[in-house]
């Protein structure tokens, strides 16, 4: 165990853990200011019971992610102090802007929304939720217009061995920014709306559970939210895939196992396993001229292999550094994630068809809601697959062509402190994992006529009077 390989494990256990709850947190709140919305102009109290019901789910994703979000931000200067040196200057001003506008505004306007549905009109009410939504987006592009610059550096000069942001206009403008943003917000519509129709499901399938209508009601929301974000998702991760063919070439020939350059006729790998030590494919079963088709979008175009690669990275950068990245993570990672994606989009529009009011024979089917309620767990994999791809595939670069791995770790950390941190870390995530799907289900053992019972044993006490004999009975 290396000092930079236990740097790397704890940066990619803190993160995965991290994007568990991003996307988690943004597609719910998307889903509740809806359902309020849709509450405002109908005048439908049970879309206003749905809010509230599944408000608290999002209420718990947020208080997590934050807790987990300050973890990953320590570990920079804890772990990462080199490269937070070269970066500080590129990294201050787009995450000074995240902390003090957006996560500021997000708190704020959700503190608001908590603590005032019955003090302020329903119109306003629901301006707070939907400002919650708009400053978790916006921080989302904040985030990601740091993490942009490492996949594509732009704005910048090197000044005494750091990069100095000389634009920042430039930093927005960077079309790396915009492919992930679009690919990271689809992916956070996908996952509140498949989350919600999944844990709908669940409760569906218990015999314990009531109000059935309700469930069903919010299965068929979350299947329309996660079938809009599917559709959305595929598409911004077919043109990100695309940018990335001259952008990033070692990278997506590693997400194909592509050593050699193909032809001009590019076969795609369904399967393979590759030999990563002597640079070749042991095993692939390929579709003649498909990766042609993806790439490019007909049936013919070369795609350049990671050996032509290398060489031109050799020469350019050096030989001193291995360019090659894990190709079968990579290989794995992005199936993985393609296909939870194009599960996630047949089991939502197959959902919708079979709830329709006509034959909604879903509900009538066990089978049918255990697929629909294993899906929970689909988009987790898919953003943690996904997260892989985009990460590990500028190895051996934290900042692409400019910084390396090795070049960011802390000096003065050593391999007891990083292993004891790596351990309590790992303890401190398993607790918040296994409290968090606690509290999850106590608000779905609740129920959504919980909230109502409180509040009116609430106006009960309000109007006894303390004095009264009968108070004391």
């Amino acid at each position: 165990m290396s000092i930079v390989s236990l740097a790397r494990f704890q940066f990619a256990m803190t993160t995965v853990f991290h994007f568990f709850f991003v996307p988690f947190s943004i597609g719910t709140a998307l889903a509740v200011a809806i359902m309020e919305t849709t509450y405002v102009v109908t005048k439908k109290k049970e879309y206003l019971r749905m809010a509230k019901f599944w408000g608290n789910i999002f209420l718990l994703t947020f208080a997590v992610g934050v807790v987990t979000g300050i973890i990953q931000e320590f570990q920079f200067g804890m772990n990462w102090s080199d490269y937070s040196r070269f970066m500080g200057d590129i990294f201050g001003a787009p995450l000074a802007i995240e902390a003090l506008l957006a996560f500021f505004m997000e708190s704020t306007f959700l503190g608001l929304w908590m603590f005032t549905w019955e003090k302020v009109g329903p119109k306003l009410h629901v301006t707070f939720i939907w400002l919650v939504t708009f400053a978790s987006v916006i921080s989302a592009l904040w985030i990601l217009t740091a993490n942009s610059f490492m996949q594509h550096p732009t704005g910048y000069t090197i000044k005494n061995g750091h990069a100095v942001m000389t634009s920042f206009s430039a930093l927005l403008k960077n079309p790396q920014l915009w492919y992930e943003f679009g690919h990271v917000i689809s992916g956070t519509i996908v996952t509140g709306g498949i989350i919600i129709a999944g844990l709908a499901a669940f409760q569906l399938l218990s015999k314990t559970a009531k109000e059935t209508h309700f469930y069903r009601k919010s299965l068929r929301l979350g299947l329309l939210l996660a079938l809009i974000g599917s559709v959305l998702v595929i598409f911004a991760g077919d043109q990100q895939m695309k940018y990335l063919i001259n952008e990033q070439p070692m990278k997506f020939a590693a997400t194909e196992g592509l050593y050699n350059t193909s032809g001009k006729h590019a076969s795609w790998a369904v399967i393979d396993w590759s030999n990563e030590k002597e640079h070749k494919n042991d095993f692939s079963l390929d579709i003649p001229d498909m990766l042609s088709i993806l790439a490019y979008g007909r049936t013919s175009g070369a795609v350049k292999g990671m050996n032509e690669i290398n060489a031109q990275l050799e020469k350019k950068y050096g030989k001193q550094n291995n360019y090659y990245p894990p190709v079968n993570t990579l290989f794995w990672s992005f199936r993985i994630m393609a296909g939870f994606g194009v599960l996630m989009l047949l089991v939502s529009a197959l959902g919708l068809f079979l709830t329709r009011k006509k034959k909604p024979i879903l509900y009538e089917h066990r089978w049918m809601l255990w697929i629909v309620g294993l899906c929970t767990f689909a988009p987790f994999l898919a953003n943690t697959a996904g997260w892989l791809v985009t990460e590990l595939g500028r190895y051996p670069w934290t900042v692409y062509g400019l910084f390396t791995i090795p070049e960011s770790v802390s000096p003065n950390v050593s391999v007891g402190s990083l292993l004891t941190s790596n351990i309590v870390y790992f303890l401190l995530f398993t607790f918040l994992a296994a409290t968090m799907i606690s509290l999850v289900r106590v608000v779905l053992k609740k129920g959504p006529g919980y909230d109502e019972q409180q509040a009116e044993k609430d106006r009960r006490a309000d109007k006894v009077d303390p004095f009264d004999k009968e108070a004391f009975e």
